[in-house]
């Protein structure tokens, strides 16, 4: 449907009239510039038919063209159809290791071995597709942690910088307590009831200035909770000097993982495969719903510019005929 921002505009429409009858005539010089007492040898009668076609014409495209910039200035505009969004409101930030031993190839994915961070985009990227309606952002840490990507909307944007994420991007160690104390200083300004942090990590806690209990703690007074998820294999190779043999992998500080998941009210998750990570996803979809609240907008595009055109070719057009009378 069509609506006018402003339709009082349109009681410009009789302000030409207004002037018409309020305001008195300029005077007329009666006198003739030039007095000749053979008027009849001057072909004048064919001049002044011609003139007041031109005058009349001129006057009909200019209450045309006043007509639609009077429409134009009213300000129509074409309302769309009624779209619903999903709208939860949760603020949920991903946080992502990147140090180098995230490397390591111990996943399969699409029947091909694969290291773990690219385990974890092909799993993570399915996952923020899915949360339609939430807040998400993106936190990548190393020896440092830096916030990638702030709270948005924008789930496309989210994964496009998770999927150009690279091994070491934030050095070369891990900085657990720094990614949660990033997290916590993003979330602090947001409800407290919807503060979610996803925490990714393939090791302890080898860098950064603040102790990831400690964090944690801090987490749990903002009304933040963690998800934790450990990343690697149950066993890794290693290879000696005569031989390769297979040992439990014990980089994974699970421990501290568990302890920050309780303190806020979290869980800790261990992935040693695609598939268990994918099971992890598909679990915090239930541990945390997309709730089903929507907001509904229309789209509204403007239309003032086509009146508005109109009334510049009528003006041109009236220009035209002038310009045409004088020469006649």
């Amino acid at each position: 449907m069509i609506q006018l921002v402003w339709p009082w505009a349109l009681g410009f429409i009789v302000l030409p009239l207004l002037v018409r009858y309020l305001i008195p005539a300029a005077s007329r010089q009666q006198d003739a510039a030039l007095k000749v007492p053979f008027m009849g040898d001057f072909n004048l009668q064919a001049s002044r038919e011609n003139t007041l076609d031109v005058k009349r014409w001129s006057l009909v495209l200019a209450i045309l063209a006043w007509v639609c910039l009077v429409i134009a200035a009213a300000r129509p505009q074409w309302l769309g159809d009624q779209i619903e969004l999903p709208l939860s409101g949760r603020d949920l930030m991903m946080a992502v290791d990147l140090s180098g031993s995230m490397q390591a190839e111990d996943f399969q994915l699409n029947n091909r071995t694969t290291n773990r961070l690219q385990a974890l985009k092909a799993v993570a990227g399915e996952f923020i597709q899915r949360r339609q309606g939430d807040r998400l952002g993106l936190i990548l840490f190393g020896t440092q942690a830096y916030l990638q990507t702030p709270l948005t909307f924008d789930r496309t944007t989210v994964n496009t910088l998770l999927q150009e994420a690279f091994i070491n991007m934030a050095g070369e160690y891990t900085a657990i307590g720094d990614a949660i104390g990033l997290a916590i200083k993003r979330l602090q300004d947001k409800s407290r009831s919807s503060r979610v942090l996803i925490l990714l990590t393939d090791g302890e806690n080898t860098a950064g200035e603040v102790e990831p209990l400690k964090a944690a703690e801090i987490a749990a007074e903002q009304g933040m909770k963690i998800y934790t998820i450990g990343i690697g294999a149950e066993y890794v190779e290693q290879r000696s000097f005569f031989r390769t043999f297979r040992s439990k992998n014990k980089a994974i500080d699970e421990k501290t993982l568990t302890a920050i998941a309780q303190i806020t009210g979290g869980r800790y998750f261990r992935a040693r495969n695609t598939q268990e990570l994918e099971q992890i996803y598909q679990l915090l979809d239930e541990l945390e719903p997309i709730e089903q609240n929507t907001q509904s907008f229309r789209p509204i595009t403007a239309l003032f510019y086509w009146p508005l055109a109109l009334a510049l070719i009528l003006a041109c057009l009236i220009s035209l005929l002038r310009l045409g009378g004088l020469r006649t």
